[in-house]
């Protein structure tokens, strides 16, 4: 297969876990509200997902690679993946999202689990708008923030093409980009709810809804081929490609994902924290045997 044709497979696949965003907004369609229950689950089935595949997938993969005793560029791919997510989240901090359209100026707030809520709500005030140039700001920052998913996703196709994979569309896909793929998409659902949430409130239609949760992801897929051709024309640095993914994808789950399901869960009865721990049982019982295969 050509460099055009396995890079045009893998932004699909990045784009397949954009469009699962859209996922989220669909129950709208039918009713008001979405249970906080199974918005939890959703959240610990996505982590377990994510750490099973980081975990036994990525860093596997990375140690294969590496050449030494200690893994040296692989170690230092799980810190730089860990620092990228870090100074993603400050410069989120920095930016100014409290500008409301009389230009007036309120302080920003975090959830304490990584995500602003006036982000969500700078987005959803764009869309009702059809505000161009907020639109484009918006992306940029969703660039920083989804970055690193897309990045995961575009190393984990470093062996498409090479025996041993599934056969889809003529190619020979890798086990671990179909379980990364998969992985980043559930994920995306819940992440995709949290952004239709405001939207209904502002009385936006259902299609603008599951559009504006599309386009927040939009930024995985270009992540996804970029990734993909660091690791194709270095193939010497592939311990740390698969290392700097799972360092991300690890710290992402601890720092958001799961904060973000606690934070969900808070009026349940358990706190979230039963709902979580089943969706993460799920989310590793389903992968884990399928990986050590």
């Amino acid at each position: 297969m050509s460099l055009a044709e396995n890079l045009a497979l893998v932004f699909i696949a990045g784009l397949v876990t954009a469009l699962a965003t859209g996922i989220g907004a669909l129950p709208f369609f039918f009713v008001d509200e979405f249970s906080d229950r199974w918005n939890v689950g959703l959240w610990g089935t996505a982590s377990g997902i994510m750490l099973t595949v980081s975990v036994f997938g990525l860093v596997d993969e990375g140690l294969a690679y590496a050449s030494g005793e200690i893994p040296t560029l692989m170690v230092g791919g799980l810190f730089a993946g860990v620092l990228l997510v870090e100074v993603s989240d400050r410069v989120l901090d920095v930016v100014d999202f409290a500008g409301d359209r009389d230009g007036g100026e309120r302080p920003v707030q975090t959830d304490g689990a990584g995500h602003d809520h006036d982000e969500v709500a700078l987005e959803a005030r764009a869309f009702a708008e059809g505000d161009l140039k907020k639109l484009v700001l918006i992306l940029g920052i969703l660039t920083v923030h989804s970055f690193p998913e897309g990045v995961a996703v575009g190393v984990s196709f470093a062996e498409l093409g090479l025996d041993g994979g599934l056969a889809i569309l003529g190619f020979s896909v890798p086990l671990l980009a179909v379980f990364m793929t998969v992985a980043i998409s559930i994920h995306n659902i819940p992440e995709g709810t949290a952004i239709a949430i405001p939207m209904r409130a502002m009385g936006l239609s259902n299609w603008r809804m599951v559009g504006a949760a599309v386009f927040s992801s939009l930024p995985q897929p270009i992540g996804a081929v970029i990734a993909f051709v660091f690791v194709s024309w270095a193939e010497s640095f592939l311990p740390f490609g698969y290392g700097f993914a799972a360092g991300a994808m690890v710290y992402l789950v601890l720092t958001e994902f799961i904060p973000e399901a606690l934070e969900t869960g808070t009026d349940l009865p358990s706190h979230g924290y039963r709902e979580l721990a089943a969706g993460l049982a799920i989310g590793v019982t389903a992968m884990l045997p399928i990986l050590l295969v």
